[in-house]
């Protein structure tokens, strides 16, 4: 242990801590901005500076190593005036039009201008035009970029995707894409949103479509049809001051059609139908022994879909076919939804609500069409995104009073509740593979094995071994790109084997979303998964083949998992 001071206390903290961790621990809160723990402790923002008595400089608490008898100072008034000259130097370089922010209210640099007082700006703005295709999914405004370089820092060591890098020097400095391309839509990107969340200002964000939607409502002549994911229902509530416990589905059903949407379903239906579909797939390539030479690995993710692609193409072609279940309800809702309720198609406006930024991407694919060549899916809002189309119609949300979802497609089960987080669609399969196999019903926790816990999430993937008859199954799960990258190198290096692999990009699963609502410096995902983890172990129904929605859409329009209709409607070809 070193003893230090801070502030006159006298304190006794481990060696090697940080002055920044030592004052954490003892209630003391320094101010950071460009900070962000494991990853980026690179003191650029100079507004954690404090006094150490001997040093003639200020030094960054973020960085600082504590050293015996050392005493420190994090509000004397050379601190006080040295951080707020670094924050006017930054607003100086930052477009202050925080008014048509979506980041205002929500924004670091804005909370550390309110705390600081600080209500003038003597230095001459000078800040980065805004200069990006705003038609892509992902939105750089350099003018708001304040170079804390965390979106990079998150991008090179936790997603291993290595999309940003910096360029220039000193006032010059700047971030911007990756291997010489020009930006938007040439950036060797996964689209996974963590750079956004991870922002503290609004200088990276998801493009906003919500007057997309606005105006499909406004259209009298479209169907506007609504799809949930399950993740989301982990979050929405938080815009309007609700539990995740008070966020029920049925409550955000009722605040859309108020809105003016037509129908409401949820995602977990089609994750069931995933389940069916994916999990016949498997069990079909497992029982030919086509898992001994590779596995096959799930495709619900798009942005994990877009690293694969373009990092490990060799491995790309050991993805699922299943579409993910954003796709398969989008195209079941143009067509055997259409047909039941009598609706033109192509007068049907489908829009996703997604904790996912890739969502946006994946609905724009060329192949993810009807048959008149319209999206299965016209657009994807964002969890942040739904809360702000329900603000902007002026919806109570607290008073209303939830609704059950629309029919045909209504029923969903805990299995395809748990999807969205880490681990989930892996017990998911799990327990729909070996009702499949077997004719028998397993416990709903006996796969409970893949669930990250405590130790394993430090891990870069855990693995699995199930006995199903007389066959062992290997599986192995990921979350975070490079965790993934880790496992796919083992892989294809001959290292490990299993039969299969679940990949989210999002750390933590889709409930760790870049569409999710930013709180910031914390990470929600973990508490989120508990959420999804409760809902399914309360719900009556926990194994997908058990949905009787699903089981009728089996007998009245798709046949049985695996058809010619399942593969032309559920299935890339």
């Amino acid at each position: 242990m070193v003893n230090i001071t801070i502030n006159g206390v006298s304190l006794s903290v481990p060696e090697n801590s940080t002055v920044l961790q030592a004052a954490k621990n003892a209630g003391i809160e320094i101010p950071t901005l460009c900070f962000l723990k494991e990853y980026n402790e690179i003191g650029a923002c100079r507004i954690c500076l404090v006094e150490i008595k001997g040093y003639d400089r200020l030094a960054p608490a973020c960085n600082t190593t504590v050293e015996e008898g050392m005493v420190i100072n994090t509000r004397s008034a050379r601190v006080i005036e040295a951080r707020r000259i670094n924050l006017q130097l930054l607003m100086a370089q930052h477009d202050q039009n925080c008014l048509s922010c979506v980041r205002s209210e929500n924004c670091k640099l804005q909370q550390l201008c309110n705390d600081e007082n600080i209500t003038t700006q003597p230095f001459e703005k000078d800040f980065e035009p805004f200069e990006w295709n705003t038609n892509w999914t992902l939105i750089r405004d350099a003018s708001k970029c304040v170079k804390c370089m965390r979106c990079v820092s998150i991008c090179d060591q936790v997603q291993a995707n290595h999309a940003w890098t910096i360029k220039g020097t000193g006032k010059r400095t700047t971030v911007a894409p990756s291997f010489n391309t020009e930006g938007a839509p040439d950036m060797r990107c996964a689209l996974c949103g963590q750079c956004i969340t991870h922002c503290p200002t609004g200088a990276l964000t998801a493009r906003d479509d919500c007057d997309k939607v606005f105006d499909a409502i406004a259209d009298e002549s479209k169907t506007v049809v609504v799809q949930i994911a399950p993740s989301v229902r982990t979050a929405w509530g938080s815009a309007f001051g609700l539990t995740p416990e008070e966020s029920d589905i049925d409550l955000l059903a009722a605040a859309l059609k108020q809105a003016g949407v037509d129908y409401v379903f949820s995602t977990d239906f089609s994750a069931d139908l995933t389940i069916m579909e994916e999990g016949s797939e498997f069990l079909e390539l497992f029982t030919s022994g086509k898992t001994t030479e590779a596995p096959l690995f799930t495709s619900c993710c798009p942005g994990w879909v877009r690293y694969v692609n373009s990092h490990f193409p060799q491995t790309a072609r050991h993805l699922s076919t299943a579409k993910s279940p954003q796709q398969m309800l989008g195209a079941l809702i143009k067509s055997y939804f259409a047909e039941q309720q009598g609706i033109d198609p192509e007068t049907i406006y489908s829009v996703s609500i997604m904790p996912c930024v890739a969502k946006k991407s994946e609905c724009a694919r060329e192949d993810f069409t009807d048959a008149c060549g319209d999206p299965d899916v016209d657009v994807v809002l964002t969890t942040r995104e739904v809360g702000r189309l329900l603000k902007r119609k002026n919806i109570d949300v607290a008073n209303l009073e939830p609704i059950e979802l629309d029919q045909p497609m209504q029923d969903y089960t805990g299995a395809g509740t748990i999807f969205g987080a880490t681990g989930g669609v892996m017990e998911a399969a799990l327990r729909s593979a070996y009702f499949l196999a077997t004719k028998t019903n397993a416990d709903p926790d006996a796969f409970k094995e893949v669930r990250a816990t405590k130790e394993t999430r430090v891990l870069p993937w855990r693995e699995a071994t199930f006995d199903i008859e007389d066959n062992t199954v290997r599986v192995a799960i990921a979350s975070g790109l490079g965790n993934a990258e880790e496992l796919v190198n083992a892989i294809e290096a001959g290292e490990v084997h299993y039969d299969f692999v679940e990949i989210m990009a999002c750390p933590g699963g889709c409930v760790g979303g870049g569409g999710q609502p930013i709180v910031m410096d914390c990470e929600m995902a973990e508490s989120r998964e508990e959420v999804l983890r409760r809902l399914d172990s309360t719900c009556k129904l926990r194994r997908s083949h058990d949905n009787p929605d699903i089981t009728k859409i089996y007998e009245n329009f798709l046949g049985t998992p695996l058809s010619h209709k399942a593969h032309d409607l559920l299935h890339t070809h």
